[in-house]
């Protein structure tokens, strides 16, 4: 790595609104294996080419500045971020880094079965599952042809190799069933992982295609309270969601409503994009494109001084409500 004299760098990102920002989602390829309805048109394969990827060296270097500016946490995202080949070594090479303390995966859980227990080797300690239905058809309804089985496998081999806790998330669509919730519900108190619902949201055209199918997460736990006394949680961790304990039991059950009630007064995050590109916001396109700096022989000094110049203008909030067609990149383009 290359380094040069400079003034001393801070050892915090804070944002103009106070904001901590000790959390970095990673997206190693904007590829995936599925192409579940409100993320990825049906066919669709207008992916970037692996050239203009970071390499894992890149990666590395972005995410040991990173680290040194006080991030902690580390999200490995895609895509589907099992397809980039060799993901494991990638992620010892994280997990050395100094500074880095948690380093998590994004999955669909598809390819876990072989990768599981080398990835838990590698460092990675929690997974994040998406997981809709329990029934095979509408699985593939969903996801375009995905195997609801391959999931499931995903997810037992995950358990046995050590992963704690696994966290299951579940978008939520105004068609679902009531019995559909539940069914996910039930499989995850059985298997001791913890559930999360979350709010659809218009990112692309799918993501605004899928409007229509917005319900408030507000629906789906009156619906739920119906049947369990919710208690609130305390759960703690990187992400957004709200938790409310099943009175009675240890499972946890997150709300997470990025559109019904934001939380961006405590964002902690930003993500970098397969291709180097950083996003501040979700839900906005304020942007700092790494991969020609990095390129172009930028010092290690340099690097942080220039990731701390975006933070200065990471926004307040997203405008999910207000500007529904403002982000025209799909989920799978910006990192999970």
């Amino acid at each position: 790595m290359k380094t040069t004299d400079s003034l001393p760098i801070k050892k915090a990102l804070i944002d103009p609104f106070g904001r901590t920002i000790e959390y970095l989602r990673l997206s190693v390829t904007d590829k995936c294996n599925l192409r579940c309805f409100y993320c990825l048109p049906k066919g669709f394969k207008d992916f970037e080419t692996p050239d203009n990827w970071l390499t894992f060296d890149e990666i590395e270097r972005v995410v040991g500045a990173f680290g040194e500016l006080g991030v902690k946490r580390i999200r490995l995202t895609g895509g589907e971020p099992l397809v980039r080949k060799n993901l494991p070594e990638l992620a010892s090479r994280i997990s050395s880094l100094p500074g880095i303390e948690d380093l998590s995966l994004s999955t669909n859980a598809t390819l876990l079965d072989k990768q599981a227990k080398p990835l838990y080797q590698a460092g990675v300690r929690r997974i994040n599952v998406s997981l809709d239905t329990m029934d095979e058809t509408q699985f593939a309804d969903i996801t375009g042809g995905g195997k609801l089985k391959q999931v499931l496998n995903g997810l037992q081999k995950s358990r046995e190799a050590g992963f704690k806790p696994i966290k299951i998330n579940m978008v939520v669509m105004k068609d679902t069933s009531l019995d559909a919730y539940q069914d996910v519900l039930e499989y995850c108190m059985q298997n001791g992982f913890t559930l999360r619902f979350i709010e659809t949201m218009p990112m692309g055209t799918p993501g605004r295609d899928a409007s229509d199918q917005y319900l408030s997460l507000q629906t789906v736990k009156d619906r739920l309270a119906e049947k369990y006394d919710l208690v609130p949680g305390i759960m703690t961790g990187g992400g957004p969601a709200r938790y409310y304990r099943i009175n009675g039991t240890d499972f946890e059950v997150g709300f997470i409503t990025p559109i019904s009630q934001h939380f961006c007064e405590s964002c902690n995050r930003v993500r970098l994009s397969a291709d180097g590109t950083l996003y501040l916001c979700l839900g906005q396109d304020d942007k700092l494109e790494l991969r020609p700096l990095l390129r172009a022989g930028i010092t290690d000094d340099e690097l942080k001084q220039v990731i701390i110049d975006a933070i200065a203008k990471k926004p307040e909030r997203h405008e999910f409500n207000q500007k529904p067609s403002q982000v025209v990149r799909f989920m799978s383009m910006t990192g999970g």
